[in-house]
């Protein structure tokens, strides 16, 4: 299924990718079209961890989410995605929301996606992530935005204007981690202040692809 792709990035890089291991923590609007990619690109070992189930609101920018899914279980939802584009694939995941006292069921992995929403959750992954030496690429605020174009990678240090960005710098400093982090977050400046965070597909999406992106491009240099 990987003829076109060995076209573009030759034999020896599939392999690197087959060879890769990859935590997804979230599988929502950023996570779900993360995974996507990495599972068409040859990643060839996944573990998905999420706690919520799917419901309505999901529906307009969370790629694994339809309607005849609603109310079932995300990381189950995933892996049955997974599955059907690529039989073949290693993953596995955990019914969890990601906390201090059930953190111990990670293992080592090449790289740590961030796509969580929740800053204790994030600092968590931002440790383990600088004690056991794995790449991180965490995704921050894609809600209230519309524009795709305006989605950038850089780094937790050189981010503005982003209230999720802002909030996670100030409680890593406090923990002493290091904000020398790969981050994907959006320039735009959020379009509306109401208490429910509007949303759309287009900038989640691709937060997502860029993540996914960033995988590749380490490994295959």
């Amino acid at each position: 299924m990987f003829n076109r792709l060995e076209l573009l990035i030759g034999k020896e890089s599939l392999e690197k990718l087959h060879n890769t291991k990859v935590l997804i923590v979230g599988v929502g609007g950023v996570g779900g079209t993360c995974l996507e990619a990495l599972v068409r690109s040859g990643i060839g070992h996944i573990t998905v961890v999420d706690g919520d189930v799917f419901n309505e609101s999901n529906l307009n920018r969370q790629i694994i989410c339809t309607i005849s899914n609603l109310g079932s279980k995300k990381v189950d939802e995933a892996i049955k995605r997974a599955k059907t584009i690529n039989n073949d694939i290693d993953i596995i995941g955990y019914d969890i929301y990601l906390n201090k006292d059930n953190i111990n069921v990670l293992e080592n992995y090449d790289f740590i996606i961030d796509a969580c929403d929740d800053v204790p959750a994030k600092l968590l992954l931002m440790k383990y992530a600088e004690d056991n030496n794995i790449t991180l690429i965490s995704s921050m605020g894609t809600g209230k935005r519309l524009n795709p174009s305006e989605v950038i990678v850089t780094r937790l240090d050189k981010t503005s204007g982003d209230p999720l960005a802002k909030k996670l710098r100030n409680e890593a400093r406090k923990l002493g981690l290091s904000l020398k982090v790969t981050v994907v977050c959006s320039k735009e400046e959020t379009l509306n202040n109401d208490r429910v965070v509007a949303s759309s597909i287009f900038v989640p999406s691709t937060a997502g692809l860029n993540i996914a992106y960033v995988v590749l491009k380490k490994v295959i240099g």
